[in-house]
C-alpha cells in the first residue's frame, strides 16, 4: 500500500487573496471556498485528483522565521526571465536567503508570495499537465 499527497496546506491571514494570487500564478481555479479555507486546483480536476490541491487556511498569526517547506515552479510556456517578470507583476517579490547571484551554478530565483511564503522559480521549462 502507498499514500498519495492530495493537498499542500498554506497557513495565511487572508485565504481568498493568497489563493487568488496562486490561482493566477498556476492557471488554476478555486475548488472550494469559505471564510477560513480556500482550495485551488487545476481546471477540471476532481477534488482528490492526480495532482495535489493547494489549501489556504486562515491562521491568527504568521509563521515566524524561515519556512521548512516551499514550492518549486517551472515555466511551461515561456523562458525563466519572462516567467519571472510575470510573477513579479502578479505581486511576487524577490527574496535573498543567501542564495547568491543567478548564474551557472545558481539556476533559480527565490521569490515570496504576497504573504511572504518563499518559493523558487527554476530555470528549466516543463510540459503543462493536460487535464
Amino acid at each position: 500500500m502507498a499514500a498519495r499527497i492530495t493537498s499542500v496546506v498554506v497557513n495565511c491571514s487572508d485565504p481568498g487573496a493568497l489563493a487568488g494570487f496562486w490561482a493566477r500564478v498556476l492557471g488554476w481555479q478555486v475548488q472550494e471556498a469559505d471564510d477560513e479555507l480556500v482550495s485551488i486546483g487545476p481546471p477540471g480536476q476532481p477534488e482528490k485528483g492526480p495532482l495535489p490541491v493547494l489549501d489556504f487556511i486562515r491562521v491568527p498569526d504568521p509563521t515566524p522565521g524561515r519556512r521548512r517547506l516551499h514550492l518549486d515552479l517551472n515555466a511551461t510556456d515561456r523562458d525563466q526571465e519572462a516567467e519571472l517578470d510575470r510573477l513579479l507583476q502578479l505581486g511576487a517579490t524577490r527574496v535573498d536567503v543567501g542564495q547568491g547571484p543567478i548564474g551557472e551554478d545558481m539556476t533559480w530565483h527565490v521569490l515570496a508570495d504576497p504573504e511572504g511564503n518563499e518559493f523558487c522559480l527554476l530555470r528549466s521549462r516543463v510540459e503543462p499537465v493536460s487535464g
